[in-house]
Formats: C-alpha cells, structure tokens, sequence
C-alpha cells in the first residue's frame, strides 16, 4: 500500500514487516508505550514531556503509554488506551505498524514499543496531571544525528551504552532512546550499536 507520506514511509512499512522480536527473558511487570509517526514527505515522531508530578520519569521525555491494566486486551490495548488518555489520541485514527521488542526500564518494568501512523493534523491534547508538553521531532533529525553514549552500564546482565539526543532544548535519552535508535537501526540501517558483548 503506497503511503500519503513517500518513500520514508514506504521503507518504515516494508522494513518493519521484517522485524523479528527479540527474547526478553526477565519476568517483570508489563507496560506499553505508542511510537506515533506522522504519515508525511518529512514524518514527525510524537513526543512527550512528562510533568514534573509524576512519580516516575518526571520532566523527562517520553512517548505515550504506561502500565497494562487487567482490562486491557493486550499491550497494543494498552498503548492506545493510554496514548488517548495523555494526548488525546483517538485509537480509530492510529495505524499500527509494528510491535518492537521490548526494554527493562530502570523502574523495573517490561515496556513494549509499538509503531504507528497518524495524520499529520492529528489533534492532540495533554492531560494536564500527567503531560506538561506534546513536540514533535523529524524523523530526519534521528537520521542526521549521531546520539551521545554513556560509558557501559550492566543491566540485567547485559551492558549497554546509554544514548542521548538533544533537540532544541530537550534530552532524548533512556529507553526512549534506545527505541528510537531500535528503530533506525533496523529500518533505516543507522548502525549505530548500544549493546556491547558481556
């Protein structure tokens, strides 16, 4: 299906219907987070700024989503319930593309990425107890910008390299990070490596 957007979302679409999930071994509470893109010639990747009340990840950047509820159908339920809960994001107007594997928060969750397409006009509205501010990045900058990386970190027995954009005057780092960069890496072959052999 050719997209509204062009060729950088016809190579999302076609790259991601080839991602393989990788194992996730560590038994942790679940959570689920919404990757929305714009569908545009220059897509745009919809952020967040956390309120400064919340009391995980507070004033940090991250993208919609939260913990699974027990009525919840599943993660991909989750995501959506909780991006229309922050942003107001209708669930009727996302196209999902993807599922991405899934990341250890520092907190001690299991959090499960999915990819989806919105309308660039999209109307979107913080909730004001939970979401100080919605931005927007290209997806161009992400291409064009190598991210910072931290010294190696043991975690769940694996070391990573914790990377760091910064976009005007955000920090884009931690798991948001690194699922953007899961995401480049595999569909735009951005090659840039945060997991380092043990």
């Amino acid at each position: 299906m050719a997209s509204e957007g062009g060729p950088v979302i016809d190579q999302l679409r076609q790259r991601l219907d080839s991602y393989s999930l990788r194992a996730f071994p560590v038994e942790l509470p679940e959570a689920a987070v919404l990757m929305p893109f714009t569908d545009e010639a220059d897509p745009q990747l919809i952020l967040t700024v956390r309120s400064a009340t919340m009391p995980t990840h507070a004033g940090e950047v991250a993208f919609p989503g939260g913990k699974r509820d027990p009525g919840d159908a599943n993660l991909l339920g989750t995501a959506l319930r909780e991006s229309q809960e922050e942003v107001g994001l209708d669930p009727d107007v996302v196209e999902v593309l993807a599922e991405l594997s899934p990341l250890a928060s520092r907190f001690g969750m299991k959090v499960t990425p999915f990819v989806g397409l919105v309308a660039p006009e999209v109307p979107l509205v913080a909730e004001p107890g939970e979401i100080d501010e919605i931005f927007r990045v290209p997806l161009s900058f992400f291409l064009d910008t190598r991210p910072d990386l931290s010294s190696p970190i043991d975690f769940y027995g694996k070391r990573f390299r914790i990377p760091s954009y910064y976009f005007e005057d955000k920090r884009i780092w931690g798991l948001t990070a690194f699922m953007i960069l899961d995401l480049i890496n595999h569909a735009f072959d951005a090659g840039i490596p945060f997991e380092e052999s043990a």
